[in-house]
């Protein structure tokens, strides 16, 4: 249950102000159909969450078990660098939109992120909890709980988030991760 509540906290704060978050906004733009929007995001972030999970969990199988926690102490401090950064709104017109919105955003979501730090952070984490199919549920329960609301409440939603006060309080929750990695690894 820990990998669970640890991998939707991460995603769903890692996720405020995150690419992802503003293909949403941009999606919800394009298309009236909300719940086929909801549904790709749900299906892009299961595939692509359960092949970076699988990723985390083998590396964690074929490192030595001493490197581990400090492998995973310093991807966490890094993903806690990397969150202060703000994302830009990339999502221009797409031959994908074409596709209607389902499609276009299992296939738009799935594509940004690759290489997205709740992709890296989904990673991480696999490789953290031994629990996997709860890293998956977690990540994809967070990814949904930071999408919807933007999705059904859209640009009024994004302009009253503080979006500073949250790429600083997710940086701090994979701080406190790497602290509490060190700490049971040192105990342990």
């Amino acid at each position: 249950m820990d990998a669970f509540l640890a991998s939707s906290l991460a995603v769903f704060i890692a996720e405020i102000g995150d690419k992802t978050q503003l293909l949403s906004l941009f999606l919800v733009s394009r298309f009236a159909n909300r719940s086929a929007i909801v549904l790709g995001i749900l299906v892009a972030t299961l595939l692509n969450h359960a092949l970076s999970a699988w990723l985390g969990a083998w590396v964690a199988s074929v490192l030595p078990a001493a490197w581990l926690p400090w492998i995973l102490v310093g991807s966490f401090v890094a993903i806690a660098a990397w969150l202060l950064i703000p994302d830009k709104d990339d999502s221009d017109d797409s031959g994908f939109l074409g596709l209607g919105a389902f499609a276009a955003t299992t296939v738009l979501f799935f594509l940004a992120e690759i290489g997205d730090k709740t992709q890296v952070a989904t990673v991480v984490l696999a490789a953290r909890y031994t629990e996997t199919l709860w890293v998956i549920v977690g990540t994809t329960v967070g990814m949904l709980a930071a999408n919807v609301p933007v999705i059904m409440a859209g640009k009024w939603l994004m302009d009253r988030l503080p979006l500073a006060t949250a790429r600083i309080g997710a940086s701090v929750l994979f701080l406190l991760l790497a602290v509490v990695t060190v700490w049971t690894t040192l105990r342990g």
